[in-house]
């Protein structure tokens, strides 16, 4: 099929880009559908369904490690810091008051 380009109204090109995009949507559905029921039947035969294999399709969440704390407040043994995030209050007093964060560092 050969299509006069340069002779095509806006409206006419507008058209045809149309219908190719849908063209081009059709093809993609129907290539995944044999994807899939390709897929399905190599599952099957091994005694599976595609979603015993494929599961959620979501990736479990990974915990978060929690970090041991580097720094404890001497007055407050039970007051720790990480050293990541925001200084809390008595971290920001110790220094305030001339002291340093290395004075606090958990031994």
């Amino acid at each position: 099929m050969n299509f006069d380009l340069d002779n095509m109204s806006l409206k006419e090109l507008r058209d045809l880009h149309k219908a190719v995009g849908r063209q081009i949507d059709g093809f993609e559905a129907k290539n995944k559908e044999k994807a899939m029921m390709a897929a399905q039947q190599a599952a099957e035969e091994h005694g599976y369904s595609l979603k015993d294999l494929l599961g959620s399709g979501k990736a479990p969440k990974a915990a978060k490690a929690t970090v041991a704390p580097k720094y404890v407040n001497p007055d407050d043994s039970s007051e720790t810091w990480t050293g990541r995030g925001r200084q809390p209050r008595w971290v920001k007093g110790h220094l305030d008051a001339g002291g340093s964060v290395d004075d606090l560092l958990i031994k």
